[in-house]
């Protein structure tokens, strides 16, 4: 097994620096059922970042997410994802680690899971990330990865990790997320990297 050398690892923390990741969306949302980013994907960056900050439902649910190559007109792009997770009681009496191969898409066009169970206590709400790769370009699949955490309604603190690819070679432009029921609160921002 080989290492990167130290020059590789230090250019690859040059790549975000401050002035390499660019804010392009910054929004706070209240009781509302999607947040729809419809401007900003573009071929200037290669990587987009959304960051989610206190998201919490309405009700118990689950943190959904698709792409659009129509300017977000239509949310329905193939999508190929799957999902593991970790979890830990609240009283610290039971964790676990697992696969969950139930909301694993296969080439779907619907949302797709990000996060479930989130609850809708003050202590339930999700933060975590996800970036999108190169989603302009018009000869390869979009790849896209997700890890977040949050308080489980069932007083679960869970860490998911869910990725995935959108099988189309069209450009992606806009990305749309909402709960599985419900509306939600919280602050959403995007970044692209150059």
């Amino acid at each position: 097994m080989s290492l990167l050398p130290y020059a590789s690892l230090t250019h690859r923390r040059k790549a975000y620096r401050a002035g390499d990741v660019v804010l392009l969306y910054d929004a706070d949302s209240s009781n509302v059922t999607s947040v729809a980013i419809a401007s900003g994907i573009t071929s200037t960056y290669q990587e987009y970042i959304f960051a989610f900050y206190n998201i919490n439902p309405a009700s118990d649910t689950g943190l959904l997410f698709q792409a659009s190559t129509d300017s977000g007109s239509n949310y329905n792009t193939e999508v190929t994802t799957t999902h593991w997770w970790s979890r830990l009681s609240e009283a610290d009496s039971e964790g676990a680690i697992g696969v969950d191969q139930e909301n694993d898409t296969d080439n779907g066009t619907g949302y797709v899971l990000l996060a479930q169970g989130m609850g809708n206590g003050g202590d339930e709400s999700l933060a975590g990330e996800l970036h999108l790769y190169n989603p302009a370009q018009t000869t390869y699949v979009k790849h896209w990865q997700f890890k977040g955490t949050h308080n489980h309604s069932a007083d679960y603190n869970y860490s998911w990790h869910t990725a995935g690819y959108f099988n189309t070679t069209s450009a992606i432009d806009a990305v749309s997320f909402k709960g599985q029921s419900g509306n939600l609160d919280g602050t959403i921002k995007m970044w692209g990297v150059l």
